[in-house]
């Protein structure tokens, strides 16, 4: 098993540097010594033999287990190095398992109603307290956009609120619907500072509750109302639907039935915005790491699976937007917050999850830093002439909110404070 390991690794992994101790004490070294070192060790033969035949689930099931220790650097620093390779042919026996996760995709994001919920909650119906130890002030458990390198994590979450409500072009009294409204700190966002009327929606529990606390807490119970709701039976008529980190978890199977939806319910002079992770090459699969233990029912969309359902809405694309590295620098802040506070999750939890979530974390940061990650931003109208015509109005109305949200948010307080 050390000699397969050895053999498989030497021709993977050609940059960096990368120490690993088998299960049965061979040490074994790879790369071409640049960089920082890493030292990995395995103290299970079973789980170093497991991460052989199926890496893509294994792996990460044995650093939560720990039966792969992280010696020297972090998991991050493997999963950088792992991703940074070029690409192989993978083994024989690798095939197999990864043909039956494509064949049977569909079905693994068979998202109707009921299952949709019970995903939701696998995620987002944790312990509240845990989001509040890595997430910025106002919550945003999506991807910040970073004006400049520097930013921090509550100036790019606020960033990515104006830029967003500048693509919306929201005037005071729009009718705008959020669909997947998380804690709903855009929806406040949109009402406080662009004066609109905002209805949210989300599955989750909750998000739902603390949602409602917010906008109980600021005033905003006449102009902002968060429902408990599918996004497939929400009623009445928007001028703006904006959906930011929910798609993610619509299935590929709904992409139809989700935008025939907006279309019902956009203004024949609406605007559709979508915020979404998507991958800048074909359509692939889930981790199936990610989907057992994080993420159930969810994919992330190639753009040629997204833009041909929007064709068959018969919706207008209007603009697009690739938010490159924008995740990455989001996700590193996450993950040096939530390590930061490791000690507190653990409490909350166990062990197992702290390492469960470092590794969600890490490896999300490392697919969009040196993966195939990116964000699409698609902005969308039934008709032409909706939007200006060139692109300077998101920069001026940018500059317009911008000095109307100084300060902005208020810290945000865990229910009971």
């Amino acid at each position: 098993m050390d000699r397969l390991l050895s053999v498989l690794l030497s021709r993977f992994i050609r940059h960096g540097s990368l120490r690993v101790t088998t299960a049965a004490g061979s040490l074994l070294s790879f790369g071409d010594g640049s960089g920082s070192p890493v030292a990995v060790r395995f103290t299970d033969a079973k789980a170093q033999r497991a991460v052989l035949l199926d890496p893509e689930l294994r792996l990460g099931e044995a650093y939560m287990d720990g039966t792969f220790i992280v010696e020297q650097g972090s998991i991050a620093d493997v999963l950088a190095i792992l991703m940074r390779q070029e690409q192989i042919a993978a083994p024989r026996w690798a095939t197999p398992p990864r043909l039956v996760r494509y064949l049977f995709r569909r079905l693994q994001q068979f998202n109707r109603r009921s299952r949709s919920r019970q995903n939701v909650a696998h995620h987002y119906d944790l312990d509240g307290r845990l989001y509040s130890l890595f997430l910025d002030s106002d919550q945003q458990y999506s991807c910040g956009y970073f004006e400049s390198p520097d930013q921090s994590l509550d100036d790019a979450q606020l960033a990515k609120k104006r830029h967003l409500a500048a693509k919306l072009r929201v005037q005071p009294g729009a009718r705008v619907l959020d669909i997947g409204c998380g804690w709903g700190g855009l929806a406040l966002y949109l009402a406080e500072i662009a004066g609109a009327q905002v209805t949210g929606v989300t599955l989750s529990q909750e998000q739902h509750a603390r949602a409602q606390q917010r906008a109980l807490e600021r005033g905003r119970t006449r102009d902002v109302t968060f429902r408990l709701e599918d996004y497939r039976d929400v009623a009445g008529r928007f001028d703006r639907i904006v959906s930011v980190g929910m798609f993610e978890h619509v299935g590929v199977g709904f992409y139809d039935t989700f935008f025939r939806k907006c279309v019902q319910l956009l203004d024949d002079n609406g605007v559709l915005l979508l915020h979404t992770i998507g991958r800048r090459s074909s359509p692939g699969i889930t981790n199936p790491w990610i989907a057992k233990y994080i993420f159930p029912g969810g994919y992330i969309p190639a753009l040629s699976e997204v833009l041909p359902a929007i064709e068959r809405a018969r919706l207008t694309v209007t603009d697009i937007e690739i938010l490159q590295l924008h995740y990455a620098a989001t996700l590193k802040a996450w993950r040096e917050r939530f390590l930061a506070h490791r000690e507190d999750v653990d409490r909350l939890y166990d062990e197992r999850f702290v390492r469960m979530w470092e590794f969600y974390l890490a490896a999300s940061e490392m697919a969009f830093r040196e993966g195939d990650m990116v964000v699409f931003q698609i902005q969308m109208a039934k008709r032409k002439g909706v939007v200006p015509q060139t692109r300077d109005y998101i920069v001026r109305e940018e500059a317009r909110l911008r000095a109307l949200d100084a300060g902005y948010p208020a810290p945000l307080r865990l229910a009971g404070e």
